[in-house]
């Protein structure tokens, strides 16, 4: 739900997308990964590149940096604020991961699942707590392509 306005997640406006990629100052990219042939590294790469300060999550290499950004092992390890959570995990990990999210302190604005990945179960169950759900989009291809709609929000 969007202020009480279901989202059709077959179908997104560009509005919707422009305004929650406009607004993001802060992504947590859980599934971050340092192999730099993973399409998840490239998004990153893109993400920073657009000025977005990007948090990567990977449990596995936690102490490490990729891209130059130290990697925590899990939301919670986060203190910053996160407006977005950006999920490159398999759609069954992401029931648990929205659990997960909402049982942070603070609660991200939006949880954008990348391509091929949908829950629509998790989806409502975030919406329900007032956080914007994106499923099976990448930013890294709808950021070009709204680009001029994204800078109004900016």
């Amino acid at each position: 739900m969007d202020g009480g306005i279901t989202v059709n997640h077959d179908r997104y406006s560009d509005e919707y997308i422009a305004e929650i990629l406009g607004t993001t100052r802060t992504i947590a990219v859980v599934g971050a990964s340092p192999n730099a042939a993973r399409p998840v590294y490239g998004m990153t790469r893109f993400l920073i590149g657009a000025g977005y300060t990007v948090l990567p999550v990977n449990p596995g290499q936690v102490g490490k940096e990729i891209l130059g950004q130290p990697v925590f092992g899990r939301l919670a390890d986060i203190s910053d604020d996160i407006d977005m959570v950006d999920v490159c995990r398999a759609s069954e990990a992401v029931p648990a991961l929205v659990d997960e999210i909402l049982a942070l302190e603070r609660l991200p604005k939006v949880i954008w699942m990348q391509l091929g990945i949908r829950n629509d179960q998790a989806a409502a169950k975030a919406e329900a707590e007032g956080i914007k759900v994106v499923m099976n989009r990448c930013p890294a291809i709808d950021y070009p392509r709204l680009s001029g709609k994204i800078r109004a929000f900016r």
